[in-house]
């Protein structure tokens, strides 16, 4: 487990009554949700995210899983097409076949 600091944060009324007794595993969904925002941006990476939380990068990706946050974030035909774009940028064709 990570090292921990407190801070004091603005929460709407009503919301303080969830954070007050936290369990463990909340307690850590909470904090990576708390660094989404971030990796959506790309100020960190989803393995810095893992480093801060004190897990394995594989452990944070799957708690986002869980929650419906993809790793991945294109279809699989969109991959195929970047894969296709990748292979002919390889091999220096011009996109005939």
């Amino acid at each position: 487990m990570a090292k921990t600091e407190s801070i004091t944060i603005k929460v709407p009324i009503g919301m303080s009554k969830y954070l007050n007794q936290m369990n463990p595993k909340t307690e850590l969904i909470r904090n990576a949700l708390l660094l989404y925002p971030y990796i959506l941006n790309q100020t960190i990476s989803h393995g810095r995210a893992a480093e801060i939380l004190g897990i394995r990068k594989s452990e944070l990706i799957d708690i986002y899983d869980e929650l419906g946050y993809s790793y991945l974030d294109k279809t699989i035909d969109e991959l195929d097409s970047e894969l296709e774009t990748f292979r002919q940028l390889r091999h220096g064709d011009s996109g005939s076949r």
